[in-house]
């Protein structure tokens, strides 16, 4: 079980990233 949400909690930080790079590069523009 703990796995499963240590595996959920990367899948929502990888997401969180792209789109923090998404609106970086949209500013960089």
């Amino acid at each position: 079980m703990a796995s499963v949400k240590k595996k959920r909690r990367a899948k929502i930080a990888k997401h969180k990233r792209k789109k923090r790079r998404r609106r970086d590069r949209h500013k960089k523009s």
